[in-house]
């Protein structure tokens, strides 16, 4: 496990049995695309490439979703992380709209994969909430409903007397068929059996030394002294972004997660959406396949060494302290699993996908943001078709130098 995104007891890695081990590479190879990561970036960017008879090959330096994918809650929502006018402020109503729409699609299109090869990473569609019990908040959440509404999303306004839940609130936005959750390190090996029956090669503990460029392809140097030559490189190495690039690809912080036992009912929180507040870091809320929940939040500034027990215990207890708090009905909650990762966000929400500005081989797939796992569907499916030489006009939201 990468610890130094990582820290804790994780949920989804230590509640799951590695389902497969890949071998670490001997050999020389060449193909047409290397994903560089084994994370659920690269699981998802390999089934579309795979998808589209684009040979490829995967490597991972440590073992397959085990770095930050296995911390992340995976809340699945076609919205933001800030409400709408706020990420005005860096890009127009229109954009926001359409990533909306964006991420409605790759909601679809995870849907879509889970009915035609199963279910085996917990996956569920869910309904979604941002919500305030704040009284000075209600008009932004007003105007966010009416946003969407306008828009032709499902939505519906909660206030205080039309509030079904156990917590306070005073205003909500309540989206039917907004989001999804799965099990992330369940859905990368899933991912990855479908695309290595497919023909896809994926190495495990194969990390890359050296990027050596030409002028129409290129040439890792592996461990163990191994090359791969390819004409494209992808890098889905999620906040690992420093041995191939130098630009500074977002916001880091460490956040905060906490999962129960499972619980015998969740009393107060009728269809369990998905459910986040609108404060500044924001608390969030999701259930699992086998009846826990998952709490996180609680953001603070990312630094290289995050094993601050004395820090990361004052988090967990306010988490724990704040979801008895906001299920006072569910009997017995239990905490089981207390860790904390690397998350990064960035100024307008968005992720990042297309060419380096330097080298035209190396392109970016880094779904950040809330919305990272959503962002990793798109910008696979643009890169896919960018490999085919059609560049897909929405990938102007995912500009790598976009803030330069």
């Amino acid at each position: 496990m990468d610890l130094h995104y990582i820290q804790g007891n994780v949920l989804f890695a230590q509640n799951n049995k590695v389902p497969r081990q890949y071998p670490y590479l001997t050999e020389n190879l060449e193909t047409e695309v290397v994903i560089i990561g084994g994370g659920i970036t690269g699981a998802i960017v390999s089934y579309y490439l795979t998808k589209a008879d684009i040979p490829c090959v995967v490597i991972e330096q440590s073992r397959v979703g085990l770095g930050s994918t296995c911390a992340s809650t995976a809340l699945l929502q076609y919205e933001l992380d800030s409400l709408a006018r706020d990420v005005e402020t860096y890009i127009p109503m229109e954009d926001i709209l359409e990533a909306y729409h964006m991420g409605a699609e790759a909601l679809a299109d995870i849907k879509e994969i889970i009915q035609e090869y199963g279910n085996r990473c917990g996956y569920a569609e869910k309904d979604t909430l941002i919500y305030t019990a704040k009284d000075a908040e209600i008009g932004c959440l007003e105007e966010e409903y009416r946003i969407r509404k306008e828009a032709g999303f499902e939505v519906e306004l909660i206030t205080q007397e039309t509030n079904p839940f156990s917590f306070e609130l005073a205003a909500g936005v309540y989206a039917h068929k907004g989001g999804a959750q799965i099990d992330p390190y369940r859905f990368t090996h899933q991912l990855l059996e479908i695309s290595t029956a497919k023909g896809v090669r994926v190495y495990e503990n194969t990390a890359v030394n050296k990027v050596n460029y030409g002028a129409e392809d290129v040439e890792l140097e592996l461990s163990y002294g191994y090359t791969i030559k390819a004409k494209k490189i992808i890098l889905a190495t999620g906040y690992d972004t420093g041995a191939f690039s130098t630009r500074n690809y977002g916001i880091k912080t460490v956040s905060y997660n906490i999962a129960t036992k499972p619980v015998s009912s969740f009393e107060g929180w009728p269809k369990t959406p998905l459910i986040r507040d609108n404060n500044d870091p924001y608390f969030y809320y999701r259930t699992t396949s086998d009846q826990r929940i998952i709490a996180g939040g609680q953001d603070i500034p990312f630094e290289v060494n995050i094993f601050k027990e004395k820090v990361a215990e004052e988090k967990y207890e306010i988490l724990e302290a704040k979801l008895k708090d906001m299920f006072p009905y569910i009997p017995n909650i239990q905490i089981e699993y207390r860790y904390c990762g690397c998350f990064t966000s960035t100024p307008d929400n968005l992720g990042f996908v297309g060419s380096d500005l330097e080298h035209k081989q190396l392109w970016y797939c880094l779904g950040y943001g809330a919305n990272g796992i959503l962002f990793d569907v798109l910008g696979a499916k643009m890169l896919t078709k960018l490999y085919r030489g059609i560049e897909d006009p929405r990938m102007r939201l995912f500009k790598i130098n976009r803030f330069d």
